[in-house]
């Protein structure tokens, strides 16, 4: 992951866009790729979007929505100094309290509710 953060910072010192790489900036470049992302599933069933990876023409833009969000990302937390690994670690163990499977067993419940 670290490598490829790296790379990142690599690619975009190279080219001088530094200055266009602040927070603001790629919290907003995340965003509209994500909904790049959410625009391939926009009218599909479930069904269909269960399915979106069999055809190869999809399946290449879902990969390459993917690795959009996650270069943002990797690059957001590079500006910001968060360790994304650890970030997601915690979080998780933050769920695990809050959601404990006792509580939770049976129930169609999202965090969202």
């Amino acid at each position: 992951m670290y490598r490829l953060q790296r790379r990142l910072a690599d690619f975009a010192a190279a080219r001088d866009w530094a200055p266009y790489h602040t927070p603001k900036n790629l919290a907003v470049a995340l965003s509209v790729e994500a909904a790049e992302l959410v625009e391939i599933f926009q009218w599909l069933t479930p069904e269909q979007s269960a399915r979106v990876m069999e055809r190869p023409e999809s399946a290449h833009r879902v990969a390459d929505e993917v690795a959009d969000v996650l270069a943002y990302l990797l690059q957001f937390c590079e500006v910001l100094g968060v360790d994304v690994l650890d970030a997601l670690a915690a979080k998780i163990e933050r769920n695990e309290l809050r959601f404990p499977v006792t509580d939770s067993q049976g129930l169609n419940r999202h965090s969202s509710e």
